[in-house]
């Protein structure tokens, strides 16, 4: 297809596709006619209210104001996640974003860890960590000149409201309707225009498929295919629901496991996101609703609803000219709070290998080459957290503790069990210290580390790791509560 793509055409609202509209509409400017199609009479998902650190990146392109966004999605700050009874009943542990210690040209730091574990001399691994014990004791704050690694929790529903207000000042159209045919060239199998139940014909020269599920048009129109990973991550359905909130919000999502998969709990300004996410193998639908409800605090304000998905990924995003972005191009599970994010760097993916000269195959391979290595890390890094467990309590736990793992996975764990070696690929979305801060929670730990760090005699050794830990807690003496600085800074009230 050789022709210049000049007419963009988005099947499908949401987070997904507004997202989408936003950062075209930015970038692209006047050059391409952006037009979004979504149905009133279609809900959307809707649960990805938990988001990681890449989305400030985001908003600065889109040059969105962080204190009028937060106001406008009733948000609230993230630092990380605590896990509850993962790697076995009773356990809990925290995974932040903050970087842990200080690490030498050669070692990282968990290696003077384990060495001043070996010695007697340390405290618990995330003592060393300044997000980690501002999560724990409820405090925030940021500035111009912090340093602090967070993220946010949001309203997915008001998010993008205000990224529909957003697209509407910068030319985007908006059609409301729902999608009844899509139409393709008998030659080329090229799409070429979407009609709607009313009759309404809507042309363009490249088509972003944000309809969720269903995959209207990657899937259902041009039988793209799917890769399951459900051997891996087994768990096949969520339910939602909405509570009142009850005392300050916490800065952390909470992920409690259970014996057929895991509860979050999203603290948010005006209420709290509850949902359970399970596999229907091992618990059916009502007790699995009704183990919700026995579970949430405060009243509930939304109705309980069943949400069935597959884990795994469209096996080319990008097929002919259309792009799968959000649910329509895969679902991972939410653990880690990747929702929104692969549909940023979707995004943003397609705007670095923009077509300009017309869609092409070569352009279309690379852009799935680079979408298949993000997402196979991402689905390792979740699936460590099923895998690395002692817990054999239940037929889901002991399925989840003997699977055979990617090899890929394997050989990270078997590096870390063995040698203490955590690291980071290129691009790759988890740092060093995320792998490390899953693996030590879950109960890995080294056999051995880095013996350069033994040149460090105990003495210096203790210091060092007193000399990190004061600098922690001075820095949380004078930081207000979250709840504080929220009213403060971005109350929605």
């Amino acid at each position: 297809m050789n022709k210049s793509v000049k007419k963009i055409v988005i099947a499908g609202g949401g987070t997904a596709g507004w997202t989408a509209a936003a950062a075209i509409a930015k970038q692209m400017g006047p050059t391409i006619s952006i037009t979004l199609v979504e149905s009133d009479e279609i809900g959307t998902v809707g649960v990805g209210e938990a988001t990681i650190p890449p989305m400030r990146v985001f908003h600065k392109l889109l040059g969105i104001d962080e204190k009028e966004f937060m106001q406008a999605t009733s948000a609230t700050f993230k630092l990380g996640i605590q896990f509850e009874n993962w790697g076995q009943n009773g356990d809990a542990y925290i995974h932040t974003f903050g970087v842990t210690g200080r690490e030498s040209f050669v070692a990282p730091f968990h290696h003077f860890w384990l060495y001043g574990k070996e010695q007697g001399v340390v405290k618990d691994f995330g003592n060393y960590c300044f997000e980690l014990q501002a999560a724990k004791q409820d405090k925030f704050a940021t500035s111009q000149n912090s340093n602090t690694q967070y993220a946010y929790h949001l309203d997915s529903s008001l998010y993008a409201q205000m990224l529909h207000d957003y697209c509407e000042t910068r030319g985007v159209v908006r059609k409301e309707g729902k999608i009844e045919y899509v139409h393709q060239n008998k030659e080329t199998g090229y799409i070429e225009y979407l009609q709607l139940a009313s009759g309404e014909v809507i042309h363009g020269d490249f088509f972003i498929d944000c309809t969720g599920f269903k995959g209207l048009l990657i899937e259902e129109t041009l039988k793209t295919g799917y890769e399951d990973w459900s051997q891996w991550l087994p768990c096949d359905r969520a339910i939602a629901v909405q509570t009142e909130s009850v005392g300050a919000p916490r800065p952390i999502t909470m992920a409690i496991a259970h014996d057929s998969g895991w509860q979050w709990k999203i603290p948010l300004q005006h209420r709290t996101g509850n949902g359970l996410v399970y596999c229907s193998q091992y618990l059916s639908d009502d007790d699995a609703k009704q183990r919700l409800l026995d579970n949430v605090i405060g009243k509930t304000i939304t109705t309980p609803r069943v949400i069935k998905f597959k884990t795994g990924r469209r096996l080319q995003a990008w097929n002919k000219n259309c792009l799968a972005l959000g649910l329509s191009s895969g679902f991972v599970e939410p653990l880690e709070s990747t929702s929104i994010h692969l549909i940023i760097m979707g995004v943003i993916r397609f705007l670095k290998l923009f077509p300009n000269s017309g869609v092409s195959e070569r352009i279309a391979k690379e852009y799935n080459r680079q979408t298949l290595d993000e997402i196979v890390k991402i689905r390792d890094f979740i699936i460590l957290h099923y895998h690395a467990t002692h817990r054999k309590d239940s037929p889901f736990w002991q399925y989840c503790h003997d699977m055979e793992v990617p090899e890929t996975l394997k050989h990270r764990m078997q590096l870390f069990e063995e040698f203490g070696h955590a690291f980071q690929e290129d691009g790759e979305l988890f740092r060093v210290d995320s792998w490390t801060q899953v693996m030590l929670g879950q109960g890995i730990i080294p056999k051995s580390y880095h013996s350069s760090v033994r040149g460090m005699p105990v003495h210096e050794l203790q210091r060092f790791l007193q000399g990190i830990e004061m600098a922690v807690q001075k820095g949380l003496q004078n930081m207000p509560s979250h709840e504080a600085f929220l009213q403060h800074y971005c109350s929605s009230s």
